[in-house]
């Protein structure tokens, strides 16, 4: 038995290929996949600039699916119908970073559409301890647990808590889990970006002030809305400019966290670093942050609309990825379905 299966067969070209049915192991799950959402290193995979992905990839991490089986070593608390997420990483147990007990930045993780093939297929095995069950949480919901984890995650490298003051440079997908992350924790949310619709739902997400640096300078909105400086920057964009602000914004004795990669190398005023005492950290997938997001979705504390921009079929998920190649700033998240023909 075949199925459908989306590559990434070289750059700028995509593939709907028929591939094998998978059948599960013993401690695997066979899962129906309904949803899989469209992260920036799928598109960068399109582009050619995913250093570490290898052409033909079947790409997609952001997973929504339903259990149709269960191998015989599974837990009965797995069963068929249930619908469940997925934590996309693996990791080696041994690497200094798992021994630092976070596997999330281990030094051989295999990431699902990276550095091993994704979900944009039909049906999928995983092992049952990679899968997250989250009852009430619709199917679009369930796919982008995995991005706002990843958001979420980066509040956590920043500790942050109720007390401080929290600026979010960038309010695509990552940037909108680290704004609903930072709220969730009780902090004063600042988000910055220079598209007004993001920023409209980033305020929806729970950020307390917005700021358009297009509109107003960076320096002078933050200082008035936290006059020593935010007590947390999360750059969440990845360009040379962002890094440096985040460096330059941040109060003094403050933290500075990266999720976003800079295409570039970036040029620093490096007294900063010391005069202020920063503490910098990378952030990287996800840890724990799983059940806390389910939480915040089963709340009702996000706004899940604000955060798709587009819902297509598989047969049109090729087409998708090339239009947002062309016009990146208008999409936040694409998903795509396989409920429809």
């Amino acid at each position: 038995m075949t199925m459908k299966a989306l590559f990434i067969a070289e750059p700028g070209k995509t593939e709907l290929r028929e591939v094998p049915l998978p059948r599960p192991a013993a401690d695997e799950l066979l899962l129906r996949v309904r949803r899989v959402g469209y992260c920036g290193s799928d598109l960068n995979t399109f582009r050619g600039r995913n250093p570490m992905v290898t052409l033909p990839r079947i790409p997609g991490h952001e997973v929504a699916a339903t259990i149709e089986q269960t191998g015989p070593d599974v837990p009965s608390t797995f069963e068929a119908g249930m619908d469940v997420t997925l934590s996309p990483y693996t990791n080696c147990g041994t690497c200094s970073s798992c021994r630092a007990g976070r596997p999330n930045a281990c030094r051989d993780n295999l990431t699902l559409g990276v550095q091993r093939d994704g979900a944009m297929q039909e049906h999928l095995t995983v092992p049952w301890q990679k899968a997250c069950p989250a009852k009430c949480l619709s199917l679009e919901e369930l796919a982008l647990v995995e991005p706002l984890s990843v958001g979420f995650h980066a509040a956590a490298r920043g500790s942050v808590t109720r007390d401080d003051s929290v600026a979010v440079l960038g309010c695509g997908a990552i940037g909108l889990g680290a704004v609903a992350g930072a709220a969730f924790a009780g902090a004063t949310v600042i988000a910055v970006d220079i598209d007004p619709a993001k920023l409209d739902t980033a305020r929806r997400a729970g950020a307390e002030h917005v700021v358009d640096p297009n509109s107003e300078v960076l320096h002078e909105a933050l200082t008035r809305i936290a006059p020593d400086g935010p007590n947390v920057v999360i750059e969440a964009i990845g360009l040379p400019a962002t890094y440096r602000a985040a460096v330059e914004e941040v109060a003094f004795a403050g933290r500075v966290v990266y999720v976003g990669y800079a295409r570039e190398p970036v040029a620093y005023e490096t007294k900063l670093f010391v005069q202020k005492e920063l503490d910098i950290r990378g952030s990287r997938n996800a840890l724990d942050e799983f059940a806390s997001v389910v939480a915040m979705l089963q709340q009702g504390q996000f706004p899940v609309d604000g955060m798709i921009s587009r819902v297509v079929p598989l047969a049109q998920a090729g087409e998708a990825l090339a239009q947002w190649d062309a016009d990146p700033a208008a999409v936040t998240r694409i998903l795509v379905s396989f409920d429809e023909p």
